[in-house]
């Protein structure tokens, strides 16, 4: 038996996909009432409320997923109070619950699977966030379920390295990371103008990350890449306690000065025992349009610092017209110039930490007993 007009509407609008939420409108139950009059057949739509873009994106994407049914309006509604009291119930799971009521991170739980990247460096200017968002892209491309906290505060710039714009969304007191080329992404940035100084002493710098990482709807990842600020202060310090899991990856470039900053956090995050795994070498060399590469910050660097601290090097990234013209635009090279050879440097570099697999944990309280 054919369907009717309006079981047509409300399986159409129910499929649509609301991105950052992982999720149709119909399991979230945000498909309101379909009714019909004078062969007009007329349909509400909830959603969670936002910037104006989001808004009009949605309202194209239902207007299209009804078109061809003749004459539908949709009708576009923000979720009220107790509408998100009651979306917002409907999308915790028990580790959040957990994660909220002991304000303990999902990812340091011990049901957590996800694997925490810090990626680190000594000092600004190496290029760590170039470094951090093409990696998250490149993962996300190979369908891994991927976030960025962008921890870097005084210096943050996730946000416009992936195009990111809008404010996040808010459902009652639960924030939505947004969304780029698969990534979620959570930052200050969203929440300051770019160019307002961030002024902060310790601990409104440590309350900050704890609500990054406590109150977004992460949801369930396979990475989370932490990016963190240069030096070893009170952030650094910070990660440790939320995210004593995380395993550290150290981005420098060839200079000796580099290096040798690179180093003492290096040696910081091994005093707070987060496991340093590899070193990434950045802006190996320049390479010009034609293929011609002119070593300007030196050579060897990162072998050398991978040598002293007893990991691998797993990539050698060089600087290229495209990646900097990515970082620019908010398209990483590794999406907008997949031949580049900073992209394909950067696949190789996912490939490593892929291979490298999580980091061991041993527990020494439990011991096997002989029989």
């Amino acid at each position: 038996m054919a369907k009717d007009i309006q079981e047509q509407v409300l399986e159409r609008l129910g499929s649509l996909i609301d991105d950052e939420l992982g999720a149709s409108f119909q399991e979230l139950g945000l498909v309101g009432p379909v009714s019909s009059r004078l062969r007009r057949v007329s349909a509400q739509l909830y959603y969670v409320g936002g910037a104006p873009e989001i808004a009009e994106r949605l309202q194209a994407e239902a207007d299209a997923a009804v078109a061809e049914l003749g004459s539908v309006s949709v009708e576009l509604l923000p979720l009220d109070p107790s509408g998100q009291a009651q979306l917002r119930e409907r999308l915790m799971t028990p580790m959040m619950l957990e994660a909220r009521t002991t304000r303990t991170p999902v990812f340091s739980l011990p049901g957590s699977t996800a694997r925490v990247i810090g990626v680190s460096s000594g000092k600004g200017g190496v290029g760590k966030s170039s470094v951090t968002a093409n990696m998250a892209a490149e993962l996300a491309r190979r369908g891994r379920r991927v976030g960025i906290l962008d921890a870097d505060v005084y210096g943050f710039s996730i946000p416009k390295l992936l195009g990111l714009t809008s404010m996040p969304r808010v459902i009652d007191d639960l924030i939505l990371p947004p969304k780029a080329f698969g990534v979620k992404v959570m930052s200050l940035g969203f929440f300051v103008e770019e160019d307002t100084p961030v002024i902060w002493r310790g601990p409104m710098l440590h309350k900050t990350i704890e609500q990054f990482l406590v109150d977004v709807l992460w949801g369930e990842l396979d990475y989370l890449l932490v990016d963190m600020p240069p030096g070893t202060g009170d952030v650094a310090l910070s990660l440790q306690q939320f995210l004593p899991r995380s395993e550290i990856f150290v981005v420098t470039t060839p200079q000796s000065a580099a290096v040798r900053v690179a180093q003492r956090s290096a040696l910081a995050a091994k005093k707070l025992k987060l496991p340093v795994r590899g070193v990434i070498e950045n802006m190996s060399a320049f390479v010009t349009p034609e293929g011609e590469r002119y070593a300007i910050f030196g050579s060897g660097g990162g072998a050398r610092l991978a040598g002293d601290l007893g990991v691998e090097l797993l990539g050698e990234v060089p600087l290229t017209m495209a990646l900097r013209e990515g970082g620019d635009q908010g398209i990483p090279a590794v999406i907008g110039a997949a031949s580049d050879l900073a992209s394909e440097s950067l696949r190789e570099l996912v490939d490593r930490l892929e291979s490298l697999g999580p980091v061991r944990r041993y527990r020494s309280d439990l011991k096997v007993q002989a029989k």
